[in-house]
């Protein structure tokens, strides 16, 4: 188990849902938190009542110059900054055959799969020179993976597209960092409710069973194992590994019928 004490743990989207209970969990394993997010208050809120009253720094990480000064603030806050979560992320519900690719779209892939690897290069900058090794985990979903059977008529493709983009930027990033300055893990957390999810079901009982929705907690608590154990990609549901069947069993026949075995 990763010993958190004397150490600096930023979580962006930390107001809320996952990165909220993130933000609890590493403060009662004896982190200083630095809470980002772009709810302002709420942020102030939870740095606030966290078991080691943290750092509450506002920030909309759709804007492409936000990352630098937002590592940069974290790190000097204690001088050090042992672990980013990149976790901040918005979704969209659109048909494709609809979806214009506006602002509202363009924002979505900005905070869900530009922003962290934007916040993944600030980290690097800030890491390089100090004696600190870093651990960067990156929030994507089980919408990495697969087409997940619970979501397939949500009509959240454009917002599984980032999600898929997460997951091949953050292998790229490991594989480019080549075991230099930090460690990159993928969160691919499978149903969970937030705030996205509790605007359309505000009592959580009421959830159907078969959509199998954890409560953040849960999520933080797999999530913390994931790192203590060194894993890259950390999943939260025993469905992902089935999801993934499908599109695995299409190429191996694709590649049988076409005489490629």
């Amino acid at each position: 188990m990763i010993d958190y004490t004397g150490k600096v743990a930023l979580i962006t989207g930390g107001a809320s849902g996952i990165g909220k209970a993130l933000a609890m969990a590493l403060s009662e394993r004896g982190a200083d938190v630095v809470v980002a997010d772009i709810q302002e208050e709420l942020a102030k809120e939870v740095a606030a009542n966290l078991p080691r009253p943290g750092l509450a720094i506002p920030c909309d990480l759709s804007k492409p110059d936000a990352s630098a000064p937002l590592l940069k603030e974290a790190f000097d806050w204690k001088g050090r900054l042992d672990l980013v979560c990149a976790n901040a992320g918005i979704d969209r519900h659109k048909r494709m055959t609809k979806e214009d690719f506006g602002p509202e779209t363009m924002r979505m892939f900005e905070v869900n799969m530009f922003a962290p690897f934007r916040v993944a290069q600030a980290y690097a900058a800030v890491l390089t020179g100090s004696d600190v090794r870093g651990r960067l985990m990156i929030t994507g979903s089980e919408n990495s993976l697969s087409l997940p059977h619970a979501v397939k008529r949500t009509h959240i493709g454009a917002y599984g597209a980032t999600k898929h983009g997460v997951l091949i930027m953050a292998e790229w990033l490991r594989e480019d960092l080549g075991g230099e300055l930090m460690d990159v893990h993928v969160l691919m957390p499978g149903g969970v409710y937030t705030p996205l999810i509790a605007s359309g079901i505000p009592d959580p009982a009421m959830i159907p069973p078969e959509f199998n929705v954890i409560m953040p907690e849960q999520c933080a608590e797999i999530a913390l194992k994931g790192l203590d154990l060194g894993l890259f990609y950390i999943p939260t549901h025993a469905h992902i590994g089935d999801d993934i069947r499908p599109r695995f069993d299409g190429v191996q026949d694709a590649l049988k019928q076409l005489g490629l075995t």
